[in-house]
């Protein structure tokens, strides 16, 4: 998994401001939406076991290990706009996206 500067420097806002010490952020792939799949993102106070880590820039990206297979070769970006800002997520291996954007399938 690649992270972007944008994601980075988001990440390392996110976690600074959280306001206790984290191993770093998780990201994940929920059964959610019209597709089926969903990307999410949360605060990792450990490293889970099975968990695959990214180390960019002194930030810790955890990778749970059932994502991994949907994940690999993805880059995860930090997109800011008029309308929305939030995480994008490249993904290589997705074959179709729902209408509204929020969930995807493989």
């Amino acid at each position: 998994m690649a992270v972007t500067s944008a994601a980075l420097e988001r990440v390392k806002a996110l976690l600074a401001k959280r306001g206790k010490p984290s191993a770093g952020v998780r990201v994940s792939v929920r059964t959610r939406g019209c597709s089926g799949l969903s990307y999410t993102l949360e605060y990792a106070d450990a490293k889970g076991p099975g968990d695959e880590a990214v180390e960019v820039d002194g930030i810790t990206i955890l990778i749970d290990p059932k994502a991994s297979m949907f994940l690999f070769g993805t880059e995860m970006d930090f997109v800011e706009d008029k309308l929305q800002s939030g995480f994008v997520f490249r993904n290589p291996n997705e074959k179709g996206r729902c209408g509204c954007g929020e969930s995807f399938h493989v």
